[in-house]
């Protein structure tokens, strides 16, 4: 059997590898090829191409890049026409994998496209786009499958690879003393990991903090930090605020951070997600540039009442949520003080993340796997 794959940025990367591993544990002899990051070839993929040669963000950059993207793409046409793949699998990179599946797909290759991009929340008519490149939709999120299943598209819940592998058990007490954490409260404070988001939220949320810190008798901020070059910004950041001393600076580390954490203060995004994951009372904010939310709300891309991951896999909303103007410190800390006053809160939210872990955790990999070989012996 052999397996053409397709994968852009680092998240790309753990779920191909994973792919991959699961492939390989049932059928030893399967090839894998195509465009690939470390993980992936370390897993046994013959890599064309880095996946990071498909990381290009924003509006303007990609339009610099589109002649060798689209020079990339034509090569890998005329590749796998010459020489087939039982089954092509394109994990996520949308703009990219897309038209490549299509492609593929009027050529009689069979097609998976690995993480459903968020139809129900922007411009849901891409599900024609879909429907026209991929014979096989595998989703992460369990209400995606019906909405797929309603156009017509095959398309399975595998479950969300985090959930596989978060920790079902966490000491936060360790945590803390591991970290350095001496105070009687911690919050755990995620401001992006982009520099337009540090730029964007960084000032609002160490803002928040230090009205925080006025409040409570022994308070500390764990903030992981998500790359070297972001930590100037933020220690400035933090030391415009005053806050110097109530910070501790990871380096990454996200996950520990979190753990640490009674509550959990972040830029809105996969974080949330994984705080979720790890039973943390979270308080969620997100700003966009002006431009970009003057388009997003002119044109009506956005289509949901809420922007949080969390949110939108249950019946009710557990993380409150600044958006836009409305994040702003003294909100923000009002509502991080009324998560620290209320234990019985905080506690009855940490079990309905505890059952979300649950219900996501499908064991990723095999049900992946499950479907593209499925797919290959149709």
């Amino acid at each position: 059997m052999k397996i053409g794959l397709v994968a852009g940025e680092s998240s790309g990367d753990v779920l191909g590898a994973g792919l991959i591993r699961a492939l390989r544990s049932r059928h030893p002899e399967a090839t894998f090829e195509g465009v690939a990051g470390p993980l992936m070839r370390a897993a046994g993929c013959e890599q064309w191409e880095p996946a990071a040669s498909l990381a290009v963000f924003g509006l303007i950059e990609p339009l610099k890049h589109l002649p060798r993207l689209l020079r990339l793409r034509r090569s890998l046409v005329k590749r796998w026409r010459q020489a087939p793949p039982d089954v092509f699998v394109g994990i996520d990179a949308p703009d990219f994998n897309f038209g490549l599946e299509k492609k593929l797909r009027a050529a009689g290759i069979r097609t998976v496209h690995y993480v459903s991009p968020s139809i129900w929340a922007w411009r849901p008519g891409r599900i024609k786009t879909v429907a026209a490149a991929a014979d096989c939709v595998l989703c992460l999120l369990p209400f995606e499958k019906a909405l797929y299943e309603a156009a017509n598209v095959d398309a399975r819940f595998v479950g969300h690879p985090r959930a596989d592998n978060i920790p079902v058990t966490i000491d936060r007490l360790a945590t803390r003393k591991a970290l350095g954490l001496t105070a009687d409260e911690v919050v755990a404070v995620l401001p992006g990991s982009r520099a337009s988001e540090i730029k964007m939220l960084g000032d609002i949320l160490i803002a928040a903090a230090a009205r925080v810190a006025q409040s409570r008798r022994s308070v500390q901020f764990v903030t992981p930090v998500a790359s070297a070059a972001l930590r100037p910004a933020i220690e400035a950041r933090i030391a415009a605020a005053g806050m110097r001393d109530n910070f501790v600076l990871l380096d990454g580390d996200s996950e520990r951070a979190m753990i640490a954490a009674d509550v959990v203060l972040l830029a809105s995004g996969t974080a949330a997600l994984e705080s979720a994951l790890l039973a943390k009372p979270t308080v969620a904010a997100y700003r966009l540039g002006r431009i970009t939310y003057a388009i997003v709300v002119g044109l009506k891309f956005l289509k949901l009442t809420h922007v949080t991951l969390p949110n939108l896999l249950m019946d009710t909303p557990l993380v409150p949520e600044f958006l836009q103007d409305q994040a702003q410190p003294e909100p923000i800390a009002r509502e991080i003080i009324a998560l620290l006053d209320d234990p019985d809160r905080r506690r009855m939210i940490s079990d309905r993340f505890a059952r979300l872990r649950v219900e996501l955790a499908q064991n990723t990999d095999q049900r992946a796997a499950d479907a593209v070989i499925e797919l290959a012996n149709h």
